[in-house]
């Protein structure tokens, strides 16, 4: 009981920052907002800060390590007889559904701050790339490729750059003032296109 009131309390001290740092932020642009004032914000120490985000872009991609692992978390549970481009295909579809994050239903207030911040977009752009990295990994292992075979590199690569591309058009949707259901149904559009290219190459890749 202790450690779970323990682990409760730290999740909320977590949440408290990440809403305190995402408040001031979005009334200041990222770049001009300090972890001291954020931490004299929140009622915490700038250590207390730090010991959750060690980066201060974490503070405002607080899903940055979901984002980063779902593609390949995804491919790694898909079900039998599904490829991996079948099973990001449903996830994808299902993200939009539910008007998920992860795939940018951000809302244009966190749009415009991440997009005018030099450091957020270099941080997003390394999230993505990191986000390759793990599913190619992932297909490396399933697929039983041997050491120096390119496949999986190659097939992550397409794969996530479809996703990144679809982020993007999400991003680009909301800053456009679409609302969410609107943007919902322009991105499953756009989603159509863009796995249908893959089709061809990737249909019956690491089938499970």
């Amino acid at each position: 009981m202790t450690q779970g009131l323990r682990a409760l309390k730290k999740q909320q001290t977590r949440q408290a920052i990440s809403d305190t740092a995402t408040r001031l932020f979005l009334e200041r642009g990222f770049e001009a907002v300090t972890i001291t004032e954020i931490a004299a914000a929140a009622q915490v120490s700038k250590m207390t800060v730090t010991n959750y985000f060690p980066r201060k872009e974490d503070l405002a991609l607080d899903h940055h390590e979901e984002f980063a692992a779902c593609l390949a978390r995804t491919v790694a549970s898909r079900r039998t007889g599904e490829s991996a481009l079948d099973a990001l295909r449903r996830a994808f579809r299902a993200a939009v559904e539910r008007r998920d994050p992860l795939v940018g239903f951000t809302g244009a207030p966190f749009a415009r701050m991440v997009t005018e911040s030099p450091t957020l977009t270099a941080r997003l752009r390394d999230l993505h790339d990191r986000r390759e990295d793990a599913l190619a990994e992932v297909l490396a292992a399933d697929t039983g490729a041997t050491p120096g075979d390119l496949t999986p590199r190659a097939a992550a690569a397409q794969l996530a750059t479809a996703h990144r591309t679809l982020f993007q058009h999400a991003v680009d949707l909301t800053l456009k003032g679409f609302g969410d259901r609107k943007a919902a149904a322009a991105l499953n559009r756009a989603a159509q296109q863009v796995f249908g290219l893959l089709e061809g190459p990737l249909a019956g890749y690491a089938v499970r």
